[in-house]
């Protein structure tokens, strides 16, 4: 079983997004059986409260389900845990490694990495850009996928 958590600044945007598009892709795939998928943020400002209102728009817009959301933080022990620790912008990883303290096993890396065009996903808190972090999200969560079955880790 692959473990993913995904992680941005305040866990209600990118990461629970790219949770339940995660999701949606792996169960479209027959795979929900191979994956326990989280989120998390790296910042205490938004711990407990529900996705922001344009994530939950842009699901039910993509008829993508999701479910009750409280945000949490990413804790040291979280390393240990998941197989996958993907962030979101490079000023999460800072933090993300901040929290983690260290990344010897190499399970650290930015959502689109794995695509064919790694950069950061905007912060559509700051932004009001939902469409462009969806579409981003997508295209990170697809490449992961695609990499996940390429090195044969399904």
């Amino acid at each position: 079983m692959q473990k993913v958590l995904f992680v941005c600044l305040g866990n209600i945007c990118r990461s629970p997004m790219a949770e339940y598009i995660f999701k949606d892709i792996v169960a479209k795939n027959g795979q929900e059986k191979n994956f326990y998928i989280s989120s998390a943020a790296t910042s205490t400002e938004e711990i407990g409260n529900d996705m922001h209102y344009g994530t939950k728009e842009k699901l039910l817009e993509h008829n993508i389900p999701f479910q009750k959301h409280r945000a949490k933080q990413l804790k040291k022990e979280d390393y240990d845990k998941y197989d996958y620790i993907l962030g979101m912008d490079h000023w999460n990883l800072k933090n993300m490694l901040r929290i983690l303290k260290s990344d010897p096993e190499d399970k650290v890396k930015l959502l689109l990495d794995y695509s064919d065009a790694p950069r950061d996903i905007a912060d559509p808190w700051y932004t009001g850009g939902f469409d462009v972090t969806y579409s981003d999200v997508v295209e990170g969560c697809e490449a992961f996928l695609e990499y996940l079955k390429d090195k044969k880790k399904l």
